[in-house]
């Protein structure tokens, strides 16, 4: 009978404890989609359920793909986070995978159409932050402020860097 018991308790145990997921996430587990034309930041699960969107603000009033550093435009496609940090002045980072092969095919293209100076660098160092201290109210008004990051309130930013993990795919469209 005791054997019975004890059986019975780690077949319900083995049950219970496989039946979820771990409590680590993966890069797989999540992905973010950022509309500029809508100033919004959706984050989705794995099975593309709608989770929560935040709104956003950029660097530029002119939400068109980013052509070169300084414009500050924030660049179009799809990139992944690379690492996550705590930022002294923007709360916290997610820095994104920019330039890629392909930002840098895009660019070369148009410094042989002439769209972009020889001259020009390709620029870096994009992610998604936070606000300055105390002005959140920059995301509410949609003042574009940034180099050609994504910014999104403190509170907001906060709640991503605990959920999505470094890998996590991030599609920015206009």
């Amino acid at each position: 009978m005791k054997f019975l018991l004890s059986s019975f308790l780690l077949f319900l145990f083995l049950s219970v404890t496989t039946s979820f997921k771990s409590p680590v996430a993966g890069a797989d587990d999540y992905y973010i989609v950022i509309t500029k034309s809508r100033y919004e930041m959706t984050l989705y699960d794995a099975n593309g359920t709608w989770l929560i969107t935040y709104p956003v603000v950029f660097g530029s009033k002119d939400l068109g793909d980013k052509m070169m550093a300084g414009d500050r435009k924030t660049p179009e496609g799809t990139f992944h986070i690379t690492t996550k940090r705590p930022h002294p002045k923007w709360d916290h980072f997610l820095a994104l995978d920019y330039p890629t092969q392909e930002d840098y095919q895009k660019f070369i293209e148009r410094k042989a159409e002439g769209i972009i100076p020889q001259s020009a660098k390709i620029g870096g160092d994009i992610g998604i932050h936070g606000t300055w201290p105390h002005e959140d109210f920059a995301v509410d008004q949609y003042q574009n402020w940034t180099m050609g990051c994504v910014s999104t309130k403190n509170e907001y930013i906060e709640e991503l860097f605990e959920k999505v993990p470094v890998g996590t795919k991030v599609i920015i469209k206009r």
